[in-house]
């Protein structure tokens, strides 16, 4: 059998930094060689110069606007299948690979039956060997999605390929048939569980999701926080959860659902508060200036 042709998308907005140390990690990738396609979504910090002068054998699509996550990955999957790619891969600009991640994610979607995603494990780059991801739940009832193992130390507990509830956009690999089926990311969810809906379309169409945990990559986030908090971040994240249970959910669901996920996100709000208050009573207090007085 040929090498399938896969596309790994690291879309970039104005993260010059992370994204070329991305870059430097695919570089290690061992076989199959992967094309690397970086579409940046209008980026105003110099990112495409310093791509093209570091790496100017990354393929780069410039977007004269930011398309934000679905967008900009769609118009990569765009360009990746109109050059004859077999697989895309979506990957966060914000984190390194293994090496042989790539290899073992082929492995697993080439010998599980009607799989068309695969996911990776994933740690938090710092502490290196505490989980953020080893497959997601999703709970219906309580209208609330999960990653499994998330803040675990590493100690092989998530060590079994298994199918999954929902593959992270973080990083995920994609078949070329499962997404002439169902169709790309909806760009409709402006900010958050876009691969969600992704992953439910999949599964409805009949398409198994997979963890792989012998792929791994490490995902640069705040483990204090859970990520890069802030209220933009709850409340397009409370918004997108409710549209997407609103959309899967059963009729029977909705007796439970609305109204604990959103005691589930007025938590989460009370949590951001707290953790803003404790950051800001522990800040350091600035020294005062002295004063310069002039002789009249």
């Amino acid at each position: 059998m040929d090498t399938p042709r896969v596309v790994v998308i690291v879309v970039n907005w104005n993260g010059k930094d992370v994204t070329l140390d991305c870059l430097a990690s695919l570089q290690c990738v061992h076989r199959p060689p992967p094309h690397i396609l970086v579409v940046d979504n209008g980026s105003t910090d110099d990112s495409v110069t310093a791509i093209r002068s570091q790496y100017p054998d990354v393929d780069l699509l410039a977007l004269n606007e930011n398309r934000r996550f679905a967008g900009g990955n769609n118009a990569g999957i765009q360009k990746a299948f109109a050059e004859g790619a077999d697989f895309v891969l979506l990957l966060n600009n914000d984190t390194v690979v293994d090496p042989d991640f790539l290899s073992a994610l082929l492995a697993r979607i080439g010998t599980e039956d009607r799989c068309g995603m695969v996911v990776p494990k994933i740690y938090y780059h710092d502490p290196p060997d505490l989980l953020w991801y080893a497959g997601g739940e999703i709970s219906f009832w309580t209208g609330t999605m999960r990653h499994r193992g998330i803040r675990e130390v590493d100690h092989g507990q998530h060590d079994t390929a298994t199918e999954t509830g929902y593959a992270t956009g973080c990083c995920v690999l994609v078949s070329r048939e499962l997404i002439a089926r169902v169709g790309q990311l909806d760009e409709s969810f402006f900010i958050y569980t876009e691969d969600a809906d992704w992953s439910m379309r999949a599964r409805r169409a009949g398409y198994r999701i997979m963890y792989e945990p012998r792929a791994r990559i490490w995902h640069k986030l705040s483990v204090s926080t859970g990520g890069h908090l802030s209220l933009f971040k709850l409340k397009n994240k409370a918004f997108s959860n409710y549209r997407f249970f609103a959309r899967y959910a059963r009729w029977y669901h909705w007796l439970t659902f609305p109204w604990l996920s959103t005691l589930v996100n007025f938590w989460a709000g009370i949590r951001y508060l707290m953790l803003s208050r404790l950051r800001t009573s522990h800040a350091p207090v600035p020294r005062a200036k002295s004063r310069v007085h002039s002789s009249g």
